[in-house]
């Protein structure tokens, strides 16, 4: 796996990483450098050598920089030129978009050179204004259209691939369309649309709007009724689709199931404290209807996958139902 080095002014680097930590999960051979006040461009080019020599691949190295013509930037530059460093390389501007782009990126790539082509769009594009009449005509970005609209455009009883549109993920989330989603998750499963079902939330112009510029560079992101996605399941002109599904609660996903959406596999990312619920993960907590639901949910077949991003370790679904039940029971 290609070894990413962090570099920058101050504790900048190490900020980014935690954050970038907090969205894709814990990462391998990621360092991160700081250039501190006292510190010169030699004391700064020792401490960068140290960070690979504890990579387990010091050839592919990616260096990730915060300013271009900094001293960070000038001493990855200079070791860029050494002979026997000719793999290695380095990007300039490091924000939080290029960060968790280059982790997933680095999953299948072979080289540094690789990674770095593949983030440069995902960074620029991760940097925004709001309100978006401030941005340049050329980089406002373009509403996604609504999943009806883009159906309507081909006329009923077309039939595209199999005619069965294809989840390549279902997931449960309390805040729906967020970070870990629009990177960690996009770039394990590969949607070209993201599907957020909710009647709550489809109403609701402003949530509505949110999540459609939360979305990833490339990938839609609708937000409609249970009713219109009970329809979409059965429209044949959605089967060349590849679609993420999510949903606020277990209720709203039950709903769709019996409403005829064959969904066999979920992902159980966050379920919010409130009121009632007890915590049974660090992300999932639960009342005696949650309880309830996920077990006429476990009674239709559906698996699940108990984990807030790719890299946690899945939770056992039935001890956690078990722990549910059981602080449930010590409350009332």
């Amino acid at each position: 796996m290609v070894s990413i080095v962090l570099a920058s002014h101050g504790t900048f680097a190490e900020g980014i990483k935690m954050s970038g930590q907090m969205i894709f999960g814990p990462q391998e051979n990621v360092a991160a450098v700081t250039l501190m006040p006292e510190m010169g461009p030699d004391d700064l080019r020792a401490k960068i050598l140290e960070a690979v020599s504890g990579f387990e691949d010091q050839d592919q190295v990616l260096f990730l920089v915060d300013l271009q013509g900094g001293t960070p930037w000038n001493q990855v530059s200079l070791l860029l030129g050494e002979e026997g460093h000719e793999n290695w390389v380095a990007v300039g501007g490091m924000n939080l978009p290029m960060l968790v782009s280059a982790y997933g990126e680095r999953m299948g790539a072979e080289t540094a050179a690789d990674v770095a082509k593949a983030i440069y769009a995902e960074a620029k594009a991760g940097v925004c204004v709001k309100p978006e009449e401030l941005a340049p005509a050329e980089a406002a970005p373009a509403a996604a259209a609504p999943v009806a609209a883009a159906a309507g455009a081909i006329p009923e009883g077309t039939v595209l691939g199999d005619g069965h549109i294809k989840f390549v993920m279902c997931r449960i989330d309390t805040r729906l369309l967020h970070g870990q989603v629009a990177t960690t998750w996009t770039k394990q499963t590969n949607p070209d649309r993201i599907i957020v079902v909710s009647d709550a939330v489809a109403h609701d112009d402003l949530r509505k709007t949110m999540i459609q510029q939360a979305a990833p560079p490339g990938v839609k992101a609708h937000v409609i009724p249970i009713k219109k996605m009970i329809e979409v399941a059965k429209d044949p002109r959605f089967g060349a689709t590849k679609a993420m599904l999510l949903f606020e609660t277990p209720q709203d996903l039950l709903a769709c199931i019996e409403g005829g959406v064959d969904i066999k596999k979920v992902n159980l990312g966050s379920m919010a404290h409130s009121v009632g619920k007890v915590v049974v993960t660090n992300a999932i907590a639960m009342d005696q209807a949650d309880v309830e639901c996920l077990e006429a949910l476990a009674a239709k077949g559906v698996e699940f996958d108990v984990r807030k991003v790719p890299a946690d370790s899945p939770e056992n679904f039935d001890n956690m139902m078990k722990k549910a039940k059981s602080e449930l029971a010590a409350q009332a």
